[in-house]
């Protein structure tokens, strides 16, 4: 498309947010390379351990809900290139004490763009899916068209869907900097050489921050870690079909899960918390902690008692934290020809089909449709250096 670099765009990082860019790039005809330091999809990236939960009426606000409305078109589209289901309306349940979370503001911006929600009791909830044990204040939002998807087969679709558009892939490649030079072409450099375009998206997850030479902005990358349990009754109410995917919010913290699929069991992780973890270094799998698995399980007992049997596999993922625990989708405040995905925060995977749209856009057109105000850097003020 453009001229002597050797890419129109060089993508780093191809987990769910870069390879999902590197196919709307190759899409459009742009000459695209996915470097990564593993072969997604891997069980080193924020995708690992899937399902991933899919909802629309987001806390976030108008941003984040126009984005999760394309997202989920956009998952749908890639379901029909596929042939492969990737999608499961399984429904959504958002529980909470009240004091901890109200549902009332976030029902109200279901309302407005047309999302189908309930505001629920506990009673009601625990008559629907009796798997349930709720204090009697509890409330709740369900999103019967939520749901949930399978992760790594997203990931692997789209790395498909972008070799087969024309994208080239390298992976095993850890990227080492990014030099870019004023008003010209980008180098990234790299254990397996150097690679140079007139472009550059970096997605690169935990190692977005280090990457992205941002020294003062503290992004956290945490360790993180989901487990899946057998239920202790044999009626299936725990089975995907007849149980949604959740959310649970009270005062010992913010967990999520969803129904047992294929037999797995029912998988539950915890949003907060989190032991810190340094790129690079060696993450400790599970088991390795007392926490790894106490924590799931005293959430499981309190909650959903009958689901709290034996622990069938338990795995580690990583988030990358920023200050706000909201996204950042920007230009690079120091080159004008670099554009950063990064600090998706444990709650960015949903919205991977559109945030890839989005980056194709902004480094192809320098525009992008979507309302970007609330993904710029900027609002980190002097931490950005």
């Amino acid at each position: 498309m453009t001229g002597g670099s050797g890419y129109d765009v060089i993508v780093v990082g191809a987990g769910s947010m870069g390879m999902s860019a590197g196919y709307h790039l190759a899409s459009q005809g742009a000459r695209t390379l996915l470097i990564d330091r593993f072969d997604p999809p891997h069980l080193e990236g924020s995708h690992h351990g899937e399902p991933r939960l899919i909802r629309h009426a987001y806390s976030g606000g108008d941003a984040y809900i126009k984005l999760a409305l394309r997202a989920d078109a956009l998952w749908r589209e890639l379901e029909e290139q596929s042939g492969e289901q990737l999608l499961y309306r399984s429904g959504v349940l958002n529980v909470a004490d009240p004091d901890v979370y109200r549902y009332g503001e976030r029902a109200e911006d279901a309302t407005r763009h047309g999302i189908a929600a309930e505001r629920l009791n506990a009673k009601e909830i625990r008559y629907r899916w009796p798997g349930w044990s709720l204090p009697a204040w509890f409330e709740a939002m369900y999103e019967p068209n939520a749901g949930y998807l399978r992760s790594e087969r997203c990931v692997a679709a789209y790395r498909r869907a972008a070799l087969q558009a024309g994208a080239k892939l390298v992976t095993g490649a850890e990227a080492a900097g990014i030099e870019a030079a004023q008003g010209g072409s980008v180098t990234v450099r790299t254990s397996k050489g150097a690679f140079h375009a007139d472009r550059v998206i970096l997605s690169a997850g935990a190692w977005f921050g280090t990457l992205a030479s941002f020294i003062d902005l503290p992004i956290r990358a945490v360790r993180k870690t989901v487990g899946w349990f057998q239920p202790l009754v044999s009626d299936r109410r725990f089975d995907a079909g007849r149980f949604p995917g959740f959310t649970i919010g009270t005062r010992d913290g913010g967990f999520y899960g969803f129904p047992s699929i294929d037999g797995a069991g029912v998988k539950l992780g915890r949003h907060d918390g989190g032991v810190a973890w340094k790129p690079g270094e060696r993450l400790a799998p599970f088991g390795s902690l007392t926490e790894d698995e106490g924590d799931l399980r005293r959430a499981l007992e309190k909650n959903m008692p009958s689901a709290a049997g034996r622990l069938l596999q338990g795995a580690v993922c990583k988030y990358e934290l920023t200050p706000d625990e909201g996204f950042i989708i920007d230009r690079h405040p120091a080159h004008g020809n670099v554009w950063i995905a990064g600090g998706f925060s444990g709650h960015g995977f949903k919205f991977a089909s559109a945030v890839g749209e989005v980056l194709a856009n902004l480094a192809l057109t320098g525009t992008t449709p979507y309302e970007l105000d609330e993904f710029k850097l900027s609002r980190f003020g002097a931490l950005i250096s």
